[in-house]
């Protein structure tokens, strides 16, 4: 039994970079070179505004807007989005820009600042009532409920439109002091034992989200710092330290989770992109590999064979022409045949060549093949150039025809019988060769069987492919490729080769129910 042969090209891929070495994002930088900073210079690299990015035309009598020279002192300055497209997070204060493959993380990103927002406003709207019950009433009541209205509306104005706040955003990363300044405010109104208090930790987390390390320390610095005044403000109500410090800690470690949600982002970025990449050239690899393959076996069972029988065929003209007296007939005949297989070779090179040329049709499939009587056609034509009885056997069956099968896989049945026909036309010395062509239900039975002196015992694919015989490589190749076992084994009187097919199984018809029927099952 000869295996499928498995086609496994090797691929070679580079190590992935650890954020902390060659990440381009975060604080992941390489050693030796400059991070880009907050601020830099006394300017931000930052997303062009809308104005720069869709001028307005220029006034009566003004010629275009000219923009001036790129400052290149300043490293690479980031391009905006192309018209259509939504600004993404890549566009951060402190990051250089990431490529456009990461483009579904980004966005992630800003998906997830997205909901802080919506953590936001519901944390307000539940934590409003209650507040206000704790607060005494008159100017610290309305207070708290100003502060309290002025924070939903925000939240839900972000979580609504977030696509058209987010830019500025990006953009302008002192806006996130005024969010800041909403936290202080509540805090100072509402007190630290509030519930609404709970809702300052969102400036941390979205600071870690879209600006980085660099932005979630500033900001939950500041927030820190704003923690102490209000402790301060609040030291006399029981309760207000111990809140403080809890609300602290939610700060710093809401921080250090958007920081970690962003690089962990980033890093599924890098890993996705390099798993694309080396997925694609693995595809690139393994359709190169079969196309060469396709090739191989096709010049094997065309131009090969050919050639051969022109250089056995020009040897025996040559040994003709050397004798004593040489008989101009038989010369005749010799050369005949130099030129008919030098004929078949230039036809056999245009087939190739024309297929190699075809453009495929994938809309229209292609008819199929009466695989009977092509093998009839093929042993007749064998039978008369070599002179070698050939007898075919359909036997389908009983009831039914050989099922119509897929051009593709009929033409590499077809290929397997002419390689073993001309097997046994170079080495079996046979006297006589059968091909029998069966079916069953489920599966399709190729059979081509000589009297010849059959293969050696000790033969392999390897042995025959170093040796420069690749015919059985070939034909194992065809029948894997079809799903198809092939069994080349020595008989007692011979050599056998057997091709079993399996066959999709039709599924039975389906009879509809009689009335009787399905009112009994009703």
């Amino acid at each position: 039994m000869i295996p499928p042969i498995p086609w496994r090209p090797r691929l070679h891929l580079p190590p992935l970079p650890s954020c902390g070495q060659s990440c381009p994002w975060g604080d992941g930088g390489p050693p030796g070179r400059a991070k880009p900073r907050l601020g830099e210079g006394g300017r931000r690299r930052h997303l062009a505004t809308a104005e720069q990015r869709n001028p307005p035309p220029p006034g009566p009598g003004k010629g275009p807007r000219t923009q001036p020279p790129p400052n290149t002192s300043e490293g690479p300055h980031p391009q905006p989005p192309a018209p259509g497209e939504a600004p993404t997070t890549g566009y951060l204060a402190d990051d250089a820009t990431p490529p456009a493959t990461l483009r579904l993380q980004l966005n992630a990103l800003q998906a997830l600042a997205r909901q802080t927002f919506a953590v936001r406003l519901v944390t307000l709207t539940i934590g409003t009532p209650f507040a206000m019950a704790n607060t005494t009433n008159g100017p610290p009541t309305h207070a708290v409920l100003i502060a309290a209205v002025l924070g939903i509306t925000v939240s839900y104005a972000m979580l609504r439109d977030w696509d058209r706040f987010a830019p500025r955003l990006l953009a302008h990363p002192t806006l996130m002091a005024l969010d800041l300044l909403f936290g202080a405010v509540l805090l100072l109104t509402a007190s630290p034992v509030s519930p609404l208090a709970y809702a300052t930790a969102c400036t941390p987390l979205l600071s870690g989200l879209l600006y980085g390390w660099r932005g979630a320390g500033v900001l939950t610095g500041l927030q820190l710092a704003v923690l102490l005044t209000v402790h301060r403000a609040w030291e006399h109500r029981p309760g207000a330290g111990a809140n403080t410090l809890l609300i602290a800690g939610f700060c710093v470690a809401a921080g250090i989770i958007g920081v970690t949600l962003r690089n962990l982002m980033f890093r599924f970025g890098t890993a996705t992109q390099a798993l694309a990449e080396a997925t694609s050239r693995l595809a690139v690899a393994e359709a190169v590999e079969s196309e060469r393959a396709r090739l191989a076996r096709d010049l094997h069972d065309s131009v090969a064979k050919t050639l051969h029988g022109l250089a056995l065929a020009a040897d025996a003209l040559a040994t003709s022409a050397d004798h004593p007296t040489p008989d101009p007939t038989h010369l005749r005949q010799q050369a005949g045949l130099v030129a008919s297989a030098a004929r078949r070779a230039a036809a056999e090179s245009r087939d190739l060549l024309t297929d190699l040329r075809r453009h495929t049709d994938l809309t229209t499939p292609a008819p199929p093949t009466d695989l009977a009587a092509e093998l009839q056609a093929r042993a007749a034509d064998f039978e008369s150039r070599t002179a070698l009885p050939t007898h075919v056997t359909i036997a389908p069956h009983p009831g039914s025809s050989p099922p119509p099968l897929p051009p593709e896989t009929t033409h590499h049945l077809l290929a397997i019988t002419s390689e073993a026909l001309e097997n046994v036309h170079r080495h079996a010395h046979a006297a006589r060769v059968d091909v029998s062509l069966t079916t069953t239900p489920d599966k399709l039975h190729l059979t081509i069987k000589d009297d010849g002196v059959g293969l050696s015992p000790t033969l392999t694919l390897e042995e025959a492919q170093r040796s420069g015989h690749f015919g059985l490589l070939g034909m194992a190749e065809r029948a894997a490729r079809t799903a198809a076992t092939l069994d080349v084994r020595t008989t007692p009187t011979g050599t056998e080769v057997r091709l079993t097919l399996p066959l999709p199984t039709a599924e039975p018809p389906v009879t509809p129910l009689t009335s009787r029927q399905e009112a009994a099952h009703a």
